[in-house]
């Protein structure tokens, strides 16, 4: 396969990154070239967290799967009971995890339909779910994974991933570079506002995008591109935007103040202003 552009690799999303980065420790690591036509990067998260004391972590995900290995005193809802390695699928809300007491986190986080790229299932199955990972993966690679001896080695487990993920190599797929090329674009050019506009730029119609999307990316186009403007808008307040919200809607595609609050609200959980005033 050709060699890829880090297409969706921005750090957006996180809510109030300054004030995560007091609870836990969050490092990114790059994917292994054998890897890199479908994995964007490897991630690492810990906490400890002093007795009775809690933390929110709050996300405005990517459009992208994840595969993790977890270890923590009290695991997340909806983490299936006793498994340990699970594959969680594109989000559409506000992806929230209280964390508390100690904890860790290995992933691997795909490009946007990279993991049905490798797997050929169809990611709308993952949308808002967290499953086993023996759903989607090999069992005798997943329960090298689980090894939780592997797990105290990151490094080797990363290397164990990248192999295991490696050896499903399918081939060639023109449609995945599809979608990673119209994704990438999304990315690259904050003046692309609409799926049509994507659409002509890719000289498709927007019900193949639609349904390219929503097999290999388990959301659809106009979901996926919503999401990119939200980081956008998000990681500007985080870093200190202080003009108009009216000039920062105009700006990411909203085109009606209204809209635009009841879309940040919806997803973010309080109004824009109301973010702006809690930043750290």
């Amino acid at each position: 396969m050709p060699d890829r552009t880090n297409a969706t690799a921005t750090t957006g999303g996180v809510l109030r990154p300054d004030e995560l980065a007091r609870h836990l420790a969050l490092e990114r690591r790059p994917a292994g070239a054998a890897v890199a036509p479908w994995v964007e990067n490897h991630w690492r998260l810990a906490w400890d967290l002093p007795p009775g004391r809690s933390y929110v972590s709050e996300v405005l995900p990517h459009p992208t799967c994840s595969l993790t290995v977890e270890d923590a005193t009290h695991p997340r809802p909806g983490v299936p009971p006793g498994e340990r390695v699970v594959v969680t699928g594109v989000s559409t809300r506000r992806f929230d995890v209280e964390l508390r007491d100690r904890g860790r986190v290995l992933g691997v986080r795909f490009r946007p339909g990279g993991l049905t790229a490798l797997t050929g299932l169809d990611a709308a199955a993952w949308s808002d779910r967290t499953v086993s990972a023996r759903a989607v993966l090999p069992a005798p690679f997943v329960d090298r994974l689980a090894d939780p001896a592997l797990a105290d080695d990151p490094d080797a487990w990363e290397s164990t991933a990248e192999e295991g993920l490696a050896a499903l190599d399918p081939g060639p797929d023109e449609r995945y570079d599809e979608v990673l090329a119209v994704v990438g674009a999304m990315l690259a050019d904050p003046a692309l506002l609409t799926v049509g506009e994507v659409a002509r730029r890719h000289g498709c119609s927007t019900r193949r995008l639609q349904r390219l999307f929503a097999q290999y990316v388990g959301v659809g186009p106009k979901c996926v591109l919503a999401r990119y403007r939200m980081h956008d808008v998000v990681a500007a307040l985080d870093a200190g935007y202080d003009g108009t919200l009216t000039d920062l809607a105009v700006r990411h595609g909203w085109y009606d103040q209204a809209h635009f609050t009841r879309d940040f609200t919806a997803l973010v959980g309080v109004t824009p202003g109301r973010y702006r005033d809690r930043r750290s």
